[in-house]
């Protein structure tokens, strides 16, 4: 469990330093991949904190497939 949410910290922090490096629809699923992870890892919480980070990641990789290319 402390492997997955290390490597979604550190996919987290990648997606937020690619997005500030120009590329934001890749930062934006490097950080849905990693709120999923995280919250995929913390099973042992009530249902809300599960869910509800769970459909905020699915919500963003969905939004990050659907912004127009920038060139």
């Amino acid at each position: 469990m402390r492997v997955i949410s290390y490597s979604s910290y550190a996919l987290v922090a990648a997606g937020v330093v690619t997005g500030a490096l120009g590329l934001v629809r890749t930062g934006s699923l490097l950080i849905a991949v990693g709120t999923g992870l995280f919250a995929i890892s913390q099973r042992g919480q009530r249902k809300i904190e599960l869910y509800l980070p769970l459909a905020i990641s699915i919500s963003l990789f969905v939004l990050a497939l659907a912004l127009p290319r920038g060139r």
